[in-house]
C-alpha cells in the first residue's frame, strides 16, 4: 500500500511538472506565432508620424531685359512630417530572440509625403513682368528643395527615430512583451 502512494506521488509530481512545461512551451510558441499577426496590424497603421515640421521659404528669381527686369518672388509655407511608413515593413522584421526579447526591425524613419508645401497658403511677394507656369513651377521646385534640406537634418531624422522606438516599445510592452529591442533599417543613400 505504501509503495503505491509512492509510486502515484511520484507519477503526479512527473505529470504536473509535464503540464507546467507543457503550458511553458505554449506560452513561448503562442509568442513567436503571434507576431505574423502582430506584423499585420502594425502594417495596417500605414503611416506614423512621430515629428512635424512647419517651414517658410522665401524664393526669388530674376529675369534680365532688354530695357528692364522682370521679378518674381513668392513665399511658400510647408509641413514636412517624418515618420514611418509601416506598408514597407517586412515579414520577418519581428522575431523572438530567445524566450524573452523580442526584436523588431523597422524601415527607416522618413518624409512621409512628397506634397508638402501648401500651395493654398503661398503668397506672390514681388511680381513685375509677365511670368509663365514653367518659372512658377521652377520655384515651388526649389521652395522644395531648400525646405527638404533645411528641415530634413540628421537631427530631426534622430529625433523622429528615437519618438518613434519610444512609442513601439510602449506599444510592445502593452502587447505583453517585457523585453523589447527595436532597431531600424539602414536608409538609402
Amino acid at each position: 500500500m505504501r509503495k503505491q502512494s509512492i509510486i502515484s506521488s511520484r507519477l503526479v509530481a512527473i505529470l504536473a511538472a509535464l503540464a507546467v512545461a507543457l503550458v511553458a512551451v505554449a506560452v513561448i510558441l503562442s509568442k513567436c506565432e503571434g507576431t505574423p499577426a502582430t506584423i499585420a496590424s502594425i502594417k495596417s497603421v500605414g503611416q506614423w508620424e512621430f515629428l512635424t515640421i512647419h517651414d517658410e521659404e522665401y524664393v526669388d528669381t530674376v529675369r534680365e531685359g532688354f530695357f528692364s527686369d522682370d521679378g518674381l518672388a513668392r513665399i511658400y509655407y510647408g509641413t514636412l512630417r517624418l515618420g514611418l511608413d509601416m506598408s514597407h515593413l517586412d515579414d520577418h522584421a519581428i522575431r523572438m530572440e530567445g524566450d524573452t526579447v523580442l526584436v523588431a526591425t523597422l524601415p527607416p524613419v522618413g518624409l512621409l509625403d512628397r506634397h508638402f508645401i501648401d500651395e493654398a497658403r503661398t503668397r506672390p511677394f514681388y511680381e513685375k513682368g509677365r511670368w509663365e507656369a514653367d518659372a512658377r513651377e521652377a520655384l515651388y521646385r526649389r521652395a522644395q528643395q531648400m525646405m527638404t534640406a533645411r528641415c530634413l537634418t540628421r537631427a530631426n531624422l534622430q529625433r523622429a527615430e528615437d519618438r518613434a522606438r519610444g512609442e513601439l516599445t510602449r506599444l510592445f510592452h502593452l502587447m505583453g512583451y517585457k523585453n523589447v529591442r527595436i532597431q531600424f533599417e539602414e536608409a538609402p543613400v
